[in-house]
């Protein structure tokens, strides 16, 4: 147990700090990661007032979980079709936002004359903006639900996948220790590689196993194999070559599609809060007061690269997108900071070792003080917006609203652009499964047939087996969009796109041919023309097979309903979004939910009543109650506790409605609870007294003193019973009642009354 003993004095050290600051900065407002930063600064040896953590070993350990946690709680949240429905206004604003940074970044190191590699992973800090600090910051001030606020969170989620994309590439260059083109490519395409295998499979298994074994998970079950999985992953993406942290966000991703994310999510947030709470207390133990004062001027100076950046950039991002100068600018204003990526980022570094001393304090200083600065900066986006109208030319004012006007027309593709773009996907996705097949079975399978059948033989079957496995992605990869509405539709429009639709098909079979050569050759060494003759004989065969044409139609149809299940089930329970919400035709429209609390000013009113389009100008389109979606409610329908109501009106509207919804009734206090509070009295029915003889239900005991009688023990027999309504009372019955105090006080008065007269 003693060498237990300095981790439980650091744990203890750390939760009594960080629970002391949470409490503080609740009561200041303040996100609580900063509580968390100041509570590390308290527990570290820079602070000397207080008692230090003394095995710094098992903190950073346990802050590496803590980052673990993060990114998977992060992956849960995040959706693959969420991202894919985006559109380009998004990607763009994404895109654009985090390659300015970036380069941000790298200028102010360069500045200061910093290495390389600080200038480059200080870029990749810059770049991402704090997620929990923005959504906390737009729930205090109640702009959660305005169109910017939506806009700004969907950047958030693109930066979050970006910024996974971007820790693997500083990995990248942290080990090769340069910048050469070919070894980039290189790593981009191991991702893509492994990012479109881990999600197809994932898609394709997980789901079907959380199926099987639904009926034997409870909370506990759930939670373990939840984080097994999320280990396993790990495991996996370290082994291959990617961080911990990466292999987290991705299992958290592949679960997010299923029936139960929501569920896994609850289940752990708590292991994730305590986990989290560490890591970024191990952040603030990075704070040294002595190295902030002498770098001082560079925070200054990266404080106001990320105030000025982000509002530039961010307004310029959001602008090529082709949104309202308006919204632009609430959306770069409310970027203005750097938080938890930015810490994982730099602990990145450090563990590579590839960053200086320096790095470190300096983020987390400016983390601190551009949180500090998030509210207001979002607070001014509006007031620069109208200075900015008023001084802007009126051509640049025509040329914008020209711009934002124009980039809301729909484009619509050709057939040529969509078939190809499928294709593309579709080959691209069965490629993948088909190279990792074949990686498993010719690395692991085929040695183990060749040990117990010989070389020849054990070849031959190994062979046998590789390309019956990968058969049907082959055959699909082939055949898939060649019946397509877009195929057919080219083959019928012109005779000129006869020849280009085939040697789509002939490209394909190619493809298809070269993996069971690949196959042939890694196994035989025979000749190239035996080897072409004889793939080119089994890709027909597939071709033609009907038996894989049912094996690959059954496999994607099993991973798109694994796809959909967790839409199909929201639409069952009422909880999917509404299709027309992408469509609404005013720009400055957009669809809200509001929950009504349990003890809403509204509950039991109908909507004629609240005549909520009259007072507020907005529309309330349905109603969501438990699994039931009231569509257009008529002015009947009443507002009950818990319902969500989906309105739409413009964000002031919205803001409006957001105030009133929330308003709730008089809570009890203390005092009134307590006069409330129900008691347990017995009492003997003296020989003069209004209730004896009569039956308990003609004694009045309930109706007039609002009390109940639940027990009796009569004179004759002692043993207490459960009484009828139907019994009589006799004089020298002890009754047992329950009821508030009061209640029973008048009782009891009008008894002695009733005595003190007979």
């Amino acid at each position: 147990m003693s060498h237990l003993a300095p981790l439980i004095s650091d744990l203890a050290l750390i939760l009594m700090c960080a629970g002391l600051m949470t409490l503080v900065f609740k009561k200041l407002k303040q996100p609580l990661v900063l509580g968390y930063i100041v509570a590390g600064f308290i527990a570290s040896p820079h602070f000397s007032l207080t008692p230090s953590v003394t095995d710094t070993a098992n903190i950073q350990t346990w802050s590496d979980i803590g980052v673990i946690f993060l990114l998977f709680a992060l992956g849960l949240e995040f959706s693959f079709k969420k991202m894919m429905k985006t559109g380009g206004s998004v990607v763009i604003s994404a895109c654009t936002i985090i390659l300015c940074m970036i380069a941000v970044g790298i200028c102010v190191g360069w500045a200061f004359d910093w290495k390389r590699m600080d200038c480059i992973y200080l870029g990749g800090m810059l770049a991402m903006s704090s997620t929990t600090i923005i959504y906390k910051a737009f729930d205090d001030l109640g702009l959660r639900q305005q169109r910017f606020a939506g806009l700004v969170l969907s950047i958030l989620i693109l930066e979050d996948i970006l910024a996974i994309v971007l820790m693997v590439m500083l990995s990248t260059m942290a080990v090769s220790q340069n910048f050469e083109g070919g070894e980039m490519v290189g790593s981009l395409v191991k991702l893509v590689f492994f990012l479109i295998l881990w999600f197809v499979v994932g898609i394709y298994l997980i789901p079907l196993f959380l199926k099987k074994v639904r009926q034997l998970m409870s909370d506990e079950t759930l939670l373990i194999v939840a984080l097994a999985l999320c280990f396993g992953m790990v495991v996996f993406a370290s082994k291959v070559g990617f961080s911990p942290a990466f292999g987290a966000f991705i299992m958290g991703s592949i679960l997010a599609e299923t029936i139960e994310s929501e569920h896994i999510e609850k289940l752990v947030a708590p292991v994730k809060d305590l986990f989290g709470a560490i890591f970024f207390v191990s952040v603030g133990m990075m704070v040294d007061p002595h190295m902030v004062v002498e770098y001082i001027v560079p925070i200054v100076v990266i404080v106001l690269a990320i105030l000025l950046g982000q509002a530039v950039f961010g307004t310029m991002g959001v602008l090529l997108s082709g949104q309202s100068l308006k919204t632009a600018m609430q959306c770069g204003f409310s970027l203005t900071q750097i938080g938890e990526f930015a810490f994982i980022i730099a602990s990145l570094g450090v563990s590579l070792n590839v960053t200086s001393h320096f790095l470190y304090p300096i983020v987390v200083a400016v983390s601190v003080i551009t949180t500090f600065l998030t509210p207001y900066m979002i607070r001014l986006a509006v007031p620069a917006y109208n200075w900015v109208d008023r001084t802007m030319p009126e051509g640049v004012r025509t040329f914008l609203e020209r711009y934002s006007t124009g980039s809301q027309t729909v484009q619509h593709e050709n057939n040529w652009k969509k078939l190809l773009v499928a294709i593309m996907r579709i080959v691209l996705i069965y490629s993948v499964l088909s190279v990792a097949i074949m990686g498993l079975c010719l690395h692991l399978v085929v040695p183990l047939i060749v040990s117990a059948l010989g070389d020849f033989w054990g070849r031959l079957l190994g062979a046998v087996v590789t390309i019956s496995a990968i058969a049907p992605f082959l055959r699909a990869l082939i055949m898939k969009k060649n019946r397509s509405i877009e195929f057919k539709a080219l083959w019928s429009d012109s005779r000129f796109n006869h020849a280009p639709l085939i040697a789509v098909i002939l490209l394909r079979v190619v493809i298809a041919t070269g993996f069971v050569v690949y196959i042939i050759e890694f196994l035989f060494r025979a000749s190239a023309a035996l080897m072409v003759g004889i793939a080119v004989l089994l890709v027909v065969g597939m071709v033609f097979s009907r038996f894989l044409k049912k094996r690959s139609i059954g496999l994607e149809r099993t991973f798109v309903q694994n796809l959909r299940s967790k839409d199909i089930h929201k639409e069952y329970i009422g909880e999917k979004r509404p299709e027309y919400e992408s469509g609404l035709l005013d720009r400055n429209l957009h669809l809200s939910d509001f929950s009504v609390p349990a003890d809403s000013l509204w509950a039991g009113k109908t909507l004629q009543e609240l005549d909520l389009g009259q007072k507020y100008n907005v529309h309330v389109a349905s109603i969501i109650r438990g699994t039931h979606r009231i569509n257009i409610p008529g002015g009947r329908i009443r507002i009950f506790p818990g319902d969500t109501l989906q309105v739409i009106g413009t964000d002031e509207q919205l803001s409006v409605f957001a105030h009133y919804v929330g308003q709730v009734s008089d809570a009890l206090g203390y005092e009134d609870a307590e006069q409330h509070e129900m008691v347990l009295k017995q009492f003997k029915i003296p020989e003069v007294s209004p209730i004896a003889g009569h039956t308990i239900k003609e004694s009045g005991i309930r109706n007039e003193y609002r009390c109940m009688v639940v027990g009796i023990e009569s004179e004759n027999d002692k043993q207490l019973c459960s009484p009828n309504v139907n019994r009589r009372l006799e004089v020298g019955d002890i009754i047992w009642i329950v009821g508030e105090k009061s209640d029973l006080q008048r009782l009891v008065m009008a008894e002695v009354k009733c005595t003190s007269l007979g």
